[in-house]
């Protein structure tokens, strides 16, 4: 069971799609549902978490810098299927705990986001803060998003867009030049540039032919949509240039806000393409 102030996050975490206040307010978070060791009782603990492209996302089983491994930790050598819930979505993962070089560098960029890390190493002594990857577990059909209709579920990722957009925004506003920033806003748009990447990839290959099936008349709407997507791929692109190479702090930031603008307009125009299609 969770102590009271997990159970608290959990719950808010649950009705908010993943956004908490107080101590977390603005943190990544996920949920963390594991199978115990020795019980085979499900836990769910609310964790942080570090992007990292393609198909993972990283947890570190730092325990607040204790100098024994948390029980989730434990949980997840002896069953390494778990269940994730990231924002409104929910899904099966693989856990793989890193070691030697990848797990080095996976906690160095750990480090470089949030220099609490290494605090929490520097307290935990001789124990080694393990670094674990979760890998999606495939799984056909569409995502399980905590929505009550498709057109729901459609606005409520798209809000998700745009959360990471502002965040994009503001961290470039702070100053890209510090070191920790920097990091972050790369961590930013890393999140968002892939999420939108298979977003989009997703509703190609699945939401766009049920419209195509069940709307014959959308046809010129969905072929729009579908060139739309090879500019937006193009306008990530120029995102992940803008970020990684921000030079001259003035045009960097009037070209990351000039980016942003037009992908949250991309999200306002599919979902006044599709909106009506779907509640229709």
């Amino acid at each position: 069971m969770p102590n009271d102030f997990n159970q608290q996050v959990i719950d808010e975490f649950r009705a908010n799609n993943g956004r908490v206040g107080g101590w977390f307010e603005g943190a990544r978070l996920l949920l963390l549902t594991t199978t115990g060791a020795r019980t085979g009782t499900r836990h769910t603990t609310p964790l942080g978490y570090l992007p990292d492209g393609g198909d993972r996302v990283l947890v570190i089983a730092s325990a607040g810098g204790s100098t024994k491994h948390p029980d989730w930790y434990r949980n997840v050598l002896a069953h390494p299927q778990v269940t994730v819930e990231a924002g409104a979505f929910t899904y099966e993962a693989r856990a793989e705990v890193l070691a030697g070089d990848e797990r080095e560098r996976s906690f160095a960029r750990a480090v470089e986001t949030d220099p609490g890390w290494a605090e929490y190493q520097e307290k935990a002594g001789d124990r080694v803060i393990p670094v674990v990857a979760l890998y999606e577990i495939a799984t056909p059909g569409p995502p399980n998003i905590r929505a009550g209709s498709i057109s729901e579920g459609l606005k409520l990722i798209h809000d998700n867009f745009r959360h990471e957009l502002a965040l994009i925004r503001e961290e470039m506003r702070k100053g890209a030049g510090r070191d920790t920033l920097l990091a972050q806003l790369r961590i930013n748009c890393l999140t968002f540039c892939q999420g939108l990447h298979n977003h989009h990839t997703g509703e190609e290959a699945g939401l766009f032919r049920l419209l195509d099936a069940r709307h014959p008349e959308a046809a010129p709407a969905l072929a729009r949509l579908r060139e739309e997507h090879k500019r937006i791929a193009a306008l990530v692109e120029e995102l992940k240039q803008a970020v990684w190479t921000a030079g001259e702090p003035a045009a960097a930031q009037a070209e990351v806000e000039r980016l942003t603008a037009e992908l949250e307009a991309h999200l306002t125009y599919e979902e006044e393409q599709l909106i009506p299609l779907l509640e229709g």
